[in-house]
């Protein structure tokens, strides 16, 4: 049996440590940092948190239908076994280094260094605003992500992302494994520096996307105002419709309805390994291929 708390007003350091076994309902934890650290098997109904540090360290929590007021900064780090649901977190720099987390429709207005360093992260119905969202975090699964930060994902390892719309300059640098499905991602330098990155059923806008991309897959992705893209990437992409430029690509073959400039450099990449397909030949290619000075 769990003890139950409801209607309580909660204030000081610790107020609640190392809590066992207990559903809190309708209580405001204020004035007073780490309410909830070092608690085990808790549920949470319709509580607020207004101070620093509420759940460290703490293992098998659930949150429903709560509320992360600004105060309550570095809400969930060290954790094992989170879910919230229902909840609106107004505060920073939450979600650090937990494994085992689960977000479902949660807003995330201010993300700002949000979601670091997780493991076992799942994330339905979210939308956050913040730069450096989810850095180095492995095994995500993603569904319906509306996010606004640049420098998302970055160093992450093993994702999967369906039906989401991304505004984040650099996303997935340096990262491993990710596939992103029925999506929109919109901003400058996608994907440097990653490994393994698939893109299915996309639309993108970027300058200078998709470059120093290691096995770079894309799928029936359509590229909008997409320029300079590909260079010093292995790529093999399948584009519907136009794109506006492609340069000097390391290998691989790149199928398109059409390509407004191709530049290869001879003396920058072996364009014997670059393979191009346009689907409407008569549509004019401006290609730029030469000898470096």
């Amino acid at each position: 049996m769990k003890q139950e708390i409801r209607r309580q007003f909660l204030t000081g350091e610790r107020a609640l440590f190392q809590g066992k076994d207990l559903l809190i309902f309708d209580t405001i934890f204020d004035d007073g940092e780490s309410p909830l650290k070092e608690s085990r098997n808790i549920e949470l109904h319709g509580c607020m948190f207004r101070w620093k540090y509420p759940l460290w360290y703490a293992e098998n929590v659930t949150a429903e239908n709560c509320t992360w007021f600004d105060g309550a900064r570095a809400g969930v780090w060290y954790s094992k076994n989170v879910t919230v649901k229902n909840t609106p977190v107004a505060a920073p720099k939450n979600f650090r280094r937990c494994t085992g987390l689960t977000l479902e429709d949660v807003s995330i207005p201010n993300a700002a260094e949000t979601l670091w360093h997780c493991d076992g992260v799942t994330l339905k119905n979210i939308t956050a605003h913040g730069d450096y969202f989810a850095m180095n975090c492995g095994d995500m699964e993603v569904d319906n992500l509306t996010l606004y930060g640049n420098y998302s994902f970055d160093g992450v390892r093993n994702v999967t992302i369906r039906n989401s719309k991304l505004l984040s300059k650099d996303a997935f640098w340096n990262s491993g494994n990710v596939t992103v499905y029925d999506s929109f991602i919109s901003g400058e330098y996608l994907g440097w520096n990653a490994k393994n990155l698939t893109l299915v059923n996309c639309t993108i806008e970027s300058l200078q996307g998709m470059c120093y991309i290691e096995n770079l897959k894309m799928v029936n992705c359509k590229l909008i105002n997409t320029t300079l893209a590909f260079e010093y990437s292995t790529v093999e992409a399948d584009i519907t419709g136009h794109i506006d430029s492609v340069i000097n690509p390391t290998s691989g073959t790149i199928t398109a309805d059409s390509i407004g400039e191709l530049i290869l450099e001879r003396d920058k990449v072996d364009v014997d390994k670059v393979h191009i397909i346009c689907r409407e030949p008569e549509t004019p290619l401006k290609c730029v291929c030469w000898e470096g000075e």
